[in-house]
């Protein structure tokens, strides 16, 4: 069996999701948006498919660099095709995402699947069939009823708590928030949630990412005042020393790094440095399914914890084929936003939550996504 083509659909979908000047997502009017589905085909037939962001996955990328890579060999050679991705990546000038990478890497595994009649984790190697969630709530706001006020955090980790979550993790406000950032209003949330939730559920913060280590370990110390689980990325993660300073300072957890480059091997620089006590991978960051389990398993090594970065159906496959990760991140989550309604293009949400807050991996074969894949032929918008 050999890959024969690599296609990308673009469709178009309603959202009321819009994305801030730095990126973060927010609440808002409906709009039309796109997604995009990339599958990988082979001459017997078989398919893999994994979504994606239209513009990782554009045709230039798809030309220069995926399809070289892919086109002409047995899909069940991930291991060699993705160290053929990663050696192409280098020479594209950063165009060849990690982002673009893991859409291919995971289509792999999803068409291997299929074509097996396994869940992916399975395939791997399973060690559970089911993983704790956090809920993991959007960036602060401006936005009545949303997530403007410290009240506004406690009271909708009320609401979480009485849907099932034993944890919580606040994204705290971040510019260009007109207030922000502020690490006294980051502990004024921190303590609210810390409030109303009690002192069994578990908390964790994802403030601003660029406060000074003044700023960071000011922080640190009053969530840990408040029993809090986990500080994330509070620093540019380019600082490895910063990291190394931090967690020697704190009792808590430091946890890191989540957006830096380098996959397993800047993970593995960490590790040594003693930057983080937990590490973090994300298949969106690493470039895959492969390169996250090769830091799961990285850390293993060292007795640390892995997080896995984001929910969807490629990080709870890898969570239920490794020991050392705690909990699935599902969201983002706010007040004004229902999580719990599939997308268009699924039939059913990939990470129901039953209300003793645990998640199942999924058990269809392949990442167990069920695509409708009629809405996305009835609103296509492009095919590359």
């Amino acid at each position: 069996m050999k890959i024969e083509r690599v296609t990308v659909e673009v469709f178009a979908y309603t959202s009321r999701q819009v994305r801030d000047s730095e990126g973060h997502g927010h609440p808002g009017p409906e709009h039309v948006a796109h997604h995009a589905l990339l599958t990988v085909h082979t001459d017997e037939g078989a398919a893999g498919y994994c979504f994606g962001a239209p513009a990782d996955l554009r045709t230039d990328i798809l030309d220069e660099y995926v399809r070289p890579a892919l086109i002409g060999n047995d899909p069940y050679d991930r291991e060699r095709l993705w160290q053929d991705m990663v050696k192409r990546q280098r020479g594209s000038l950063a165009r060849f995402s990690n982002r673009a990478m893991s859409a291919a890497e995971s289509a792999l595994w999803d068409l291997a699947g299929r074509r097996l009649g396994l869940p992916v984790y399975k395939l791997i190697g399973a060690y559970r069939d089911r993983i704790p969630a956090y809920g993991s709530t959007m960036c602060g706001d401006e936005i009545e009823g949303g997530l403007a006020t410290a009240d506004d955090y406690g009271r909708f980790a009320e609401q979480l708590v009485e849907k099932g979550y034993k944890a919580i993790k606040l994204h705290t406000w971040m510019p260009p928030i007109s207030f922000a950032p502020d690490v006294k209003i980051d502990v004024q949330a921190a303590a609210a949630v810390r409030e109303a939730v009690g002192p069994d559920i578990e908390l964790m913060v994802d403030p601003y990412h660029f406060y000074t280590r003044e700023e960071a370990l000011q922080l640190g110390r009053e969530l840990q005042r408040l029993d809090y689980y986990w500080l994330e990325e509070p620093m540019d993660e380019h600082s490895t020393s910063s990291y190394a300073w931090l967690t020697r300072q704190l009792d808590m957890a430091v946890l890191g790094p989540e957006s830096l480059d380098g996959k397993m091997r800047t993970r593995a620089e960490w590790m040594v440095r003693n930057a983080s006590d937990i590490t973090r991978a994300g298949i969106l960051e690493v470039g895959g399914i492969t390169p996250t389990l090769k830091t799961a398993h990285l850390a293993e090594s060292f007795g640390m914890a892995c997080e896995v970065h984001w929910g969807g159906a490629g990080s709870l496959h890898v969570l239920g084929a490794m020991w050392n990760g705690r909990w699935y991140e599902r969201g983002l989550l706010h007040p004004l936003l229902d999580y719990e309604t599939p997308e268009p293009w699924l039939y059913s949400l990939v990470d129901p939550m039953n209300a003793d807050g645990y998640v199942m991996v999924p058990q269809s074969p392949g990442l167990g996504e069920d695509i409708n894949f009629e809405y996305i032929r009835e609103n296509l918008v492009e095919t590359r």
